[in-house]
């Protein structure tokens, strides 16, 4: 009796484990794309300085400077990239202590 009771809660169970993994690696594409987004980098989300994703307004905008500093020669790119290091305001590595 005891035998016969034990067999079916434990193929139950079982069966329930199975299904409840089964179903975590069928979770939506746009759900796990879409909160990377808002996890804090602290704890493995994005860095600042990530890309935008693709298909959106920032990520044809960044592609199109990516491509207009592709297609400056090499000495006005550094001087461009120079001219944004004093604009933000970066402090050496000299200058730290």
């Amino acid at each position: 009796m005891i035998m016969r009771i034990r067999l079916p809660s434990t193929a139950a169970i079982v069966a329930l484990l199975a299904s409840s993994l089964a179903g975590c690696g069928t979770v939506n594409e746009r759900l796990s794309a879409g909160m990377g987004d808002y996890v804090p980098q602290w704890a493995g989300g994005l860095p600042a300085d990530a890309p935008p994703r693709a298909g959106t307004p920032q990520y044809d905008a960044y592609m199109k400077e990516r491509e207009r500093k592709r297609l400056l020669p090499a000495a006005d790119r550094e001087k461009e990239e120079q001219a944004q290091k004093g604009a933000t305001g970066t402090i050496s590595g000299s200058a730290v202590r």
